[in-house]
């Protein structure tokens, strides 16, 4: 019985020892986005491997720009349109996410509801993530949605906030988001879309790039469609209140 007992401990010594060591990797990590730019993501990545296996062939663009060299534009419409509060908040907007979370649970109790009809379908998850929280979620996460995952990411947001500069989050995360199928980063999407430079952006064309954010690969297929035209007229009307880092 005491062999038993002192194999669970050493068992769970590991495990918390194994749990330590990846914080610290994360930590280390954070650390030295400080002053290196990081060539590729944890979603980047996933998605290479599906799009060569998917295609045979890895259609991909991607150019690292620096801060100055995105336009203020996007920078303003894709807070406006993703994270209002970026420039305040510690990296977590508590009340969002309380909000989401009740959308969700009366969706829940909505398919809870069709069960007994037969007519039930998966319900629609909203998330109430920031800027930061996304940005660590691609940077080092799978895209698998469970507490486990959502505690992590919440940790490495922490480190993010504590290490970077909120320009230096929005830097690594303009350079890396996605804006279509094998398409990363504002350089990248302003030459697919509009022809030109990310430090040539217009303030419409910047909100249209940043209404596309929550469904590049949808919106990829209709980009002029008259919900991102009209979506972008909102999202212009408020990067005038927009405060950047």
């Amino acid at each position: 019985m005491m062999g038993l007992a002192s194999m669970l401990l050493r068992v769970l010594g590991l495990c918390v020892l194994g749990v330590v060591a990846l914080q610290l990797y994360f930590l280390l990590r954070v650390a030295s986005m400080a002053w290196i730019d990081p060539q590729s993501t944890a979603f980047q990545r996933s998605e290479a491997v599906r799009i060569l296996r998917e295609k045979g062939e890895l259609p991909w663009r991607q150019q690292w720009v620096p801060y100055a060299q995105i336009s203020p534009h996007l920078k303003r419409a894709v807070i406006a349109a993703e994270d209002a509060g970026f420039a305040e908040h510690s990296g977590v907007e508590w009340e969002a996410i309380e909000k989401a979370w009740e959308r969700n649970q009366r969706a829940e109790q909505r398919v809870q509801a069709r069960r007994t009809s037969g007519n039930a379908r998966p319900p629609k998850v909203v998330g109430g993530s920031t800027i930061t929280q996304q940005l660590a979620k691609n940077l080092f996460l799978s895209g698998e949605r469970n507490l486990l995952r959502k505690g992590q990411e919440f940790l490495i947001t922490l480190m993010l906030e504590a290490l970077l500069s909120k320009e230096r989050i929005l830097e690594i995360y303009l350079n890396h988001v996605e804006w279509g199928e094998g398409v990363f980063g504002a350089e990248a999407a302003a030459r697919h879309y509009f022809r030109i430079g990310a430090t040539q952006l217009s303030p419409y064309q910047a909100a249209r790039l940043a209404v596309m954010l929550p469904a590049p690969k949808r919106f990829e297929r209709r980009p002029n469609s008259a919900y991102v035209s009209g979506r972008a007229q909102v999202v212009v009307s408020r990067m005038g209140a927009v405060e950047l880092p």
